[in-house]
C-alpha cells in the first residue's frame, strides 16, 4: 500500500523509461512498468488511462529536456547572435549526445516519436519559438535585419535549414568526418543571411 500511496505521475515516467530501455518498445509493457514500481497494473492506469497515453508521455518528457537544456540561451544576456549560435550549437551537442550515448534508447524513442507526431510537431513549435526568441531580441538590438512580422516564419527557416544536425533522421551523419565544419558552415551562412534580411 505504501508504494501505491507514493506512486506519482514522474515515478511511473522514470519506470517508463527503464523498461523501455530494457525491453524495448514492442516488447514493454504497463506490466512491466507495474513491477518495476511494485504495485498493481491497475494503479499504473490511475495516472495513464491506457498504454498509448503512458507512451505519449513518456515521449513529451524525453523531449521536454531538450527544451529546458535550450531555455538558458533564451534567457541569457550575451548578444543574440552568440546566444542563437550557443543555441543551435547546443541542440546539435544534445541530440549527437542521445543518439551515441544510449543508441538503444534513442531507437526506441525514434519508434516513440513517429507514434506521437503530436507530440513532435509540439515539440518542434516549442524550439522554433525558442529560436523566435531570439531573433527578437537580436532585431531590438539592431544585429538582426529581420522585420518583426517575419520573426515567426524566420525562426522557422532557421530550424529547416539546421535539420541535418538535429534531425534524428540524420543520426548515422552525426560522427562522420566534417560534419562540424558542416555544421559551423551553416550556422555561419544562417547568421549571415539574418544581418542582410
Amino acid at each position: 500500500m505504501a508504494a501505491t500511496e507514493s506512486l506519482t505521475a514522474e515515478r511511473i515516467l522514470e519506470a517508463t523509461e527503464e523498461v523501455l530501455r530494457r525491453y524495448g518498445p514492442a516488447k514493454a509493457t504497463v506490466v512491466d512498468v507495474a513491477r518495476v514500481l511494485g504495485v498493481s497494473h491497475g494503479s499504473v492506469y490511475r495516472h495513464f488511462r491506457t498504454k498509448a497515453a503512458l507512451r505519449e508521455a513518456v515521449t513529451e518528457r524525453w523531449l521536454r529536456r531538450t527544451i529546458d537544456a535550450l531555455r538558458p540561451y533564451v534567457t541569457a544576456t550575451e548578444p543574440a547572435d552568440e546566444r542563437l549560435t550557443g543555441w543551435l550549437t547546443a541542440l546539435f551537442a544534445l541530440k549527437r549526445e542521445k543518439a551515441g550515448g544510449d543508441p538503444e534508447l534513442m531507437a526506441t524513442f525514434q519508434v516513440l516519436i513517429g507514434e506521437n507526431s503530436a507530440v513532435v510537431d509540439r515539440h518542434e513549435e516549442h524550439l522554433v519559438e525558442q529560436i523566435a526568441e531570439i531573433l527578437a531580441d537580436g532585431r531590438r538590438a539592431g544585429l538582426f535585419a529581420t522585420p518583426e512580422p517575419e520573426l515567426p516564419a524566420t525562426a522557422r527557416a532557421v530550424f529547416h535549414a539546421t535539420d541535418r544536425f538535429h534531425n534524428p533522421a540524420h543520426a548515422a551523419d552525426w560522427s562522420r568526418p566534417g560534419v562540424d565544419a558542416a555544421f559551423t558552415a551553416v550556422v555561419d551562412l544562417v547568421l549571415r543571411a539574418l544581418r542582410r534580411a
